[in-house]
């Protein structure tokens, strides 16, 4: 049930800050940003009734929350108005993240289950990546350990964070098959991953990795080459604007890091900022994870 919307108010970033912790952000000011908790309208009666994992937009004005009880995905408009839900109980471990490619397939990570899933719009099953209930090790071409975040390329490449326990992003064609393994050695030296938690390509096909424990973004080239790390708390989703804008969330900081040219040109309190999407109209949606919201992030006008 939608709740009534706390009063706006002005306040400085540290003050946001501070209120994203004590869980008080409600549609306030925050520099620049309105931070709105109540915007997703559930239908009179019912709740998220589990963790509001993560949520994404998919460029067509619609936004996905995917919640860790069934029904696992939850449909709404960019308005906040309730479309629809699917996703029947069984169907994931425990859901961790979802990611909507250019032609509106929904790529979701199973973390229990050691597992991918590449969903139709309505739910239905088109693929498997890893072996459900089978775990892999840093050098392996078919199984993940816990895997958490999926990008899609231009072309249809799929890459995915197998970071909970590995410290790797695995490459495949669009059709699945095996290309290559970014990163794969667990450390904090250039090109070493700790705990990856999300992976983004920019317009030059770099490979943007959350390398989350190292509280860094560790960038590759297209070959898979170490090339940089840009120094901001990771914990959390990445995504990368058309014009190359990179948005960085961490659930623990409660935080959404703006970046450009790997400088930071912005940031955004949004409490426990675990899942992350970005709309083509510039607006930023957060899932405050164990705190079962979510959040739409604008840029005031």
């Amino acid at each position: 049930m939608k709740t009534r919307p706390q009063p706006s108010v002005p306040c400085t970033f540290l003050l946001c800050l501070a209120l994203a912790g004590a869980g008080g952000l409600a549609a306030q000011p925050a520099g620049t940003y309105t931070v709105d908790a109540n915007w997703a309208q559930l239908p009179a009666g019912t709740a998220w009734n589990g963790n509001t994992s993560w949520i994404t937009a998919d460029g067509k004005g619609n936004v996905v929350v995917l919640v860790r009880t069934a029904p696992y995905f939850r449909v709404f408009s960019r308005d906040g108005r309730f479309v629809k839900t699917f996703g029947d109980d069984g169907l994931f471990q425990s859901a961790h993240s979802v990611t909507v490619d250019a032609q509106g397939f929904l790529w979701v990570t199973d973390s229990a289950a050691h597992v991918v899933h590449k969903f139709n719009p309505e739910g239905k099953l088109l693929m498997t990546l890893g072996k459900k209930g089978v775990a892999g090790d840093n050098s392996s071409r078919d199984l993940f350990n816990q895997p958490n975040h999926v990008a899609i390329a231009p072309n249809g490449d799929i890459y995915v964070s197998d970071g909970y326990v590995n410290a790797r992003v695995v490459h495949f064609s669009g059709a699945g098959q095996f290309v290559r393994i970014i990163g794969g050695v667990k450390g904090s030296a250039p090109g070493q991953l700790q705990l990856p938690h999300g992976v983004a390509l920019d317009s030059r096909g770099r490979i943007l990795i959350n390398d989350s424990d190292n509280q860094r973004v560790s960038v590759f080239d297209k070959e898979g080459r170490f090339v940089e790390s840009w120094p901001f708390p990771s914990r959390g989703g990445i995504a990368v604007a058309a014009d190359d804008t990179v948005y960085v969330s961490d659930v623990n900081a409660g935080i959404v890091n703006i970046v450009r040219n790997g400088k930071r040109i912005d940031s955004v309190s949004a409490d426990r900022a675990h899942g992350m999407g970005i709309d083509t109209d510039g607006s930023i949606y957060v899932s405050g994870a164990s705190r079962m919201t979510v959040m739409k992030i604008a840029k005031t006008r």
